[in-house]
């Protein structure tokens, strides 16, 4: 009834938004100042990113691994369970 979900591809969408979004939200708060306390708790769990154009680099990388590790081991998982 149920298919399967293809843990690759749904890494790779999760990391992608996910990066893209850190990318974004820094650009709005290097311009706007929009947003910094939300940056600043990140800030906090990746190392090295910061509110910089440089570090808008640093989060697309940690964004992308993180999204695609997270998401491919929710595919994952939710394949080994499905009946």
């Amino acid at each position: 009834m149920y298919s399967k979900l293809n843990p690759c591809k749904l890494g790779l969408a999760a990391g992608v938004l996910w990066g893209l979004s850190l990318l974004f939200m820094t650009w709005i708060s290097i311009y706007t100042g929009w947003g910094m306390y939300w940056l600043s708790q990140w800030m906090d769990v990746y190392v090295g990113y910061d509110v910089s154009i440089g570090g808008t680099f640093v989060g697309l990388l940690y964004g992308f691994v993180d999204g695609f590790v997270t998401f491919f081991i929710f595919g994952w998982l939710y394949n080994l369970f499905k009946p």
